[in-house]
């Protein structure tokens, strides 16, 4: 019979417990029957020794069956796709409508903020009336409706990765490779998936500023998801820049409006695109990645990723109108201040995390997880790496709530904005493919 001791002690021993062992603690997890201290000496001898291959697989699987696996019954695949986290980062609020437009259903179980990078349901938040925790029943009806929907996940969902989480983030183990691998697919495996397409991010956005840490966790990611039954694949991309040139929720709300409607082109329509074209190639709606992202482009370009858009924020409770007429719904800061170059030349350099973490510091994200998130504050029109500016040129604009809070982002913007004599390489947005 197993018990937490056993467990534990093997894992400090660099044995790997068997699957049902590690069943039985995932479950301990979920009803309370392994403690707090069980818990903690678990991650740490994970974070430590590690699990391997087959253990790691064996971990999300367990993980993912301590509560409810969603099973779908519809006429198109069930897809999904996974960030890392980075700052600008708005790709689900695009993706999850262009995928449901070229025929895939979506339940896209994401989350909040964490440090510098923002979450989407916070941006979704922005929105008024929008409910993202749905039970199971809404939930159908909305994928039923719209073709997708970006949800919270709902108690029930892999419980035991969500009392793990807790104890990882106040054990110094979060970065532990196994555990961060479990955490993610645990929640995605159990909407049902088909298909899974992940976006690694790397560069000073990024939670991985390293290449080599970035290819490590794909891999990571992609065996244990491919093992699990799921068709997955990874995109390692750029994230040494905001993806977008809004941070901040309400505003980056508003650039996928402006993508969404045809006013604006850029790298997030390239990145929907890459990432979309190899899920509906992978689960057979294209007919390789290059038709599946014109797929993607085009969805996004004649409006029908808007249209879905539009039904899913009514779905959920948002204005049915929204898609028409946003810029009226979204809340607006009382103090926007314009931020401009004191001398000439390219953008060199671009510190995403310092950015982040300047839009947390305005409000728009949370210090601790109490806070209060004000979903009208950030920056917007941030330039671009490779930019050539003039004196008196444009590089941000703040949004903000006092004048006070604009003067720290202001110092802290021209601290992480560096303008030299020459124009620095600007890196390739899809870094690189795994699986």
């Amino acid at each position: 019979m197993s018990n937490a001791r056993t467990i534990i002690a093997k894992l400090r021993q660099r044995q790997t417990p068997t699957r049902d062992e590690l069943n039985w603690f995932a479950q301990g997890l979920a009803d309370g029957s392994v403690t707090d201290a069980q818990s903690g000496a678990f991650a740490m001898a994970v974070c430590l020794n590690g699990l391997g291959d087959v253990g790691r697989v064996a971990l999300t699987l367990a993980m993912r069956d301590s509560g409810r696996v969603l099973d779908w019954d519809l006429p198109g695949p069930v897809l999904d796709k996974h960030s890392t986290g980075g700052v600008g980062d708005c790709v689900s609020l695009i993706l999850a409508p262009a995928l449901a437009a070229c025929g895939a259903y979506v339940p896209m179980i994401s989350g909040r903020g964490l440090g510098h990078t923002g979450g989407t349901l916070d941006k979704l938040d922005a929105i008024p009336g929008v409910a993202t925790h749905l039970d199971e029943r809404r939930l159908r009806d909305v994928i039923t409706r719209a073709g997708c929907a970006i949800v919270g996940a709902t108690a029930d969902i892999a419980p035991a990765d969500k009392r793990l989480y807790a104890v990882r983030d106040v054990t110094a183990t979060v970065e532990s490779l196994d555990l961060i691998t479990a955490s993610i697919l645990s929640k995605k495996l159990a909407a049902g998936l088909d298909g899974l397409v992940l976006d690694v991010k790397v560069g000073s956005g990024a939670f991985m500023k390293d290449m080599d840490e970035a290819r490590g966790l794909a891999d990571a990611l992609v065996k244990t998801a491919n093992a699990a039954g799921c068709k997955t694949t990874a995109l390692i991309t750029d994230m040494s820049q905001p993806l977008a040139p809004a941070l901040g929720n309400a505003l980056e709300v508003a650039e996928v409006m402006a993508v969404l409607t045809g006013q604006t082109q850029g790298p997030l329509i390239e990145i929907c695109a890459s990432l979309g074209g190899v899920l509906l190639a992978n689960c057979g709606l294209a007919a390789d990645v290059q038709a599946g992202a014109d797929a993607i482009a085009q969805a996004i370009a004649d409006g029908h990723a808007a249209e879905r858009f539009g039904q899913m924020i009514a779905a959920m409770g948002g204005p049915v109108e929204f898609v028409e007429n946003f810029a009226r719904f979204l809340p607006e800061a009382p103090v926007i201040r314009e931020i401009s170059a004191t001398g000439q030349g390219f953008v060199a350099a671009i510190d995403g995390e310092a950015l982040g973490l300047a839009v947390v510091d305005l409000g728009g994200g949370r210090a601790v997880e109490s806070d209060t998130i004000n979903p009208a504050v950030g920056l917007r029109d941030v330039v671009r790496l490779g930019t050539k500016v003039d004196r008196g040129q444009p590089l941000a604009v703040i949004h903000a709530a006092r004048a006070a809070d604009a003067d720290r982002a202001e110092a802290a913007l021209r601290a992480a904005i560096t303008v030299g004599p020459r124009a620095a390489p600007i890196p390739d947005l899809i870094a690189d493919r795994v699986g």
